[in-house]
């Protein structure tokens, strides 16, 4: 579900499926009607169970003070769909989201695509208006089959992989990889995360086939700490950058910060940009994400943590940050996530639990997740806006996470309600 997608969609009649459906030859089809704008783009390609996000928002923020115009593909949406399309920052307004439905409803592409298909397209058409120098695009699930890989970029990234999506992605690491890994192009070079040894196996033999050069967290570069901040280096390219002080917090979100720096780098050279490490040090300081450990009321963080892996690095990050504290979470989630799992990790650090139902086709009932929970506090939340609007008189932290869906629903109320105060 795109909020407000489908506001442009009856404007324009132009029709698309709701449906998920891997594949590429609908895109083909729809991009030769459009004639290709995606082919004028230059593009780093992000996959990853999680961090994209994360990555992108640094890359995006160093690539700024190097002075390039940046075009930003993300998913899913923060407030509504124009949000996922964003050129230096700024949300397509509706009259750009209007001019390239325009262009879509005269290429004649109804009909012929899903939803996150027909808005890629949309997001192509719009940095290809916009003429911007650089495009960060991130998939929508997976890689090989998602309907971002029809680019040829400069540089993938792969930041991460785990389990997730395993009825569409498979149920091995070996076969989530194969996905992710589709994004390699020949010759391209390869930036990834620190990845598990199976996964990393079928990352390294795709390069290989690719002739697509590989650099990998902890072997080719790495971020140390030193007592003016933390200090990238990366080995092969001989660079050194100390004095970086990320305001993204959990140690994930270091690796996250060498991933973008790691690509920048791979960009600098393919532009000639000469690689200013004041603007690499400025961009990371200033880089934030909402949904990401963001502190939206005091006392009140949202966080998107919706699978297993991404929930172990928010608990590790609570632990360190709020090691004292009593914490409970606001949580909801859709269906096809391992919600067990991902419940026993909260309850390792939660006081109190509230759950809550949201507006997705694929939401699960509050009152399942109060099933499957072991927390001796718990209970389902009738009314989220004002329990989260009173929890600054809460002693002690409340989390709300789960679902990046959750969070959009709330924020949206949480600004409804603040334009009726």
């Amino acid at each position: 579900m795109i909020l407000n997608f489908d506001q442009y969609k009856e404007k324009w009649n132009v029709e698309s499926d709701p449906a998920i459906k891997p594949g590429l030859e609908g895109m083909k089809k729809a991009l030769t009607l459009l004639q290709n704008p995606h082919k004028h783009l230059r593009v780093v390609h992000l996959a990853g169970t999680n961090g994209k996000g994360s990555t992108i928002a640094f890359l995006e923020q160093i690539a700024l003070h190097h002075g390039l115009s940046v075009g930003k593909f993300t998913s899913p949406c923060i407030v509504d769909v124009h949000d996922q399309i964003q050129v230096n920052g700024k949300p397509i307004t509706q009259e750009q989201m209007d001019i390239v439905f325009q262009q879509m409803k005269k290429a004649g592409v109804s009909g012929l695509l899903t939803d996150f298909e027909l808005l890629t397209c949309a997001a192509f058409l719009h940095f290809a208006n916009e003429k911007v120098d650089l495009v960060l695009l991130e998939t929508g699930l997976g890689g090989l089959e998602d309907s971002t890989n029809v680019v040829t970029p400069l540089v993938s990234v792969i930041t991460s992989i785990a389990y997730d999506h395993t009825r569409i992605l498979g149920n091995t690491i070996e076969q989530i990889a194969y996905h992710k890994a589709g994004i390699i192009k020949c010759g391209k070079p390869v930036i990834a995360g620190s990845l598990p040894e199976e996964a990393f196996s079928v990352v390294k033999r795709k390069a290989t086939a690719e002739k697509a050069p590989l650099y990998v967290y902890g072997d080719s570069f790495y971020v140390q700490d030193d007592m003016q901040g933390e200090v990238y280096v990366h080995k092969q390219e001989e660079v050194m950058i100390d004095r970086l002080a990320r305001k993204m917090a959990g140690e994930h979100q270091k690796v996250n910060m060498a991933l973008a720096i790691s690509a920048f780098l791979e960009v600098a050279k393919i532009f000639q940009l000469e690689v200013s490490k004041e603007s690499i040090r400025k961009g990371v300081e200033m880089t934030s994400l909402a949904g990401r450990f963001e502190r939206v009321l005091p006392n009140v963080y949202f966080d998107g943590a919706h699978n297993p892996a991404s929930v172990e690095k928010l608990v590790e990050t609570i632990k360190r940050r709020f090691p004292d504290d009593t914490i409970r979470f606001v949580v909801g989630m859709v269906k096809d996530k391992d919600i067990e799992q991902v419940l026993r990790l909260l309850e390792s650090v939660g006081d109190e639990f509230y759950f809550v139902d949201f507006e997705n086709p694929r939401a699960a009932k509050a009152e399942d997740l109060l099933c499957l929970s072991h927390a001796k506090k718990k209970e389902k939340l009738q009314e989220i806006i004002p329990f989260i609007q009173s929890a600054g008189n809460f002693d002690g932290i409340t989390f709300v996470t789960g679902s990046l869906y959750l969070l959009a629903e709330i924020r949206n109320g949480l600004i409804d309600a603040t334009h009726e105060s």
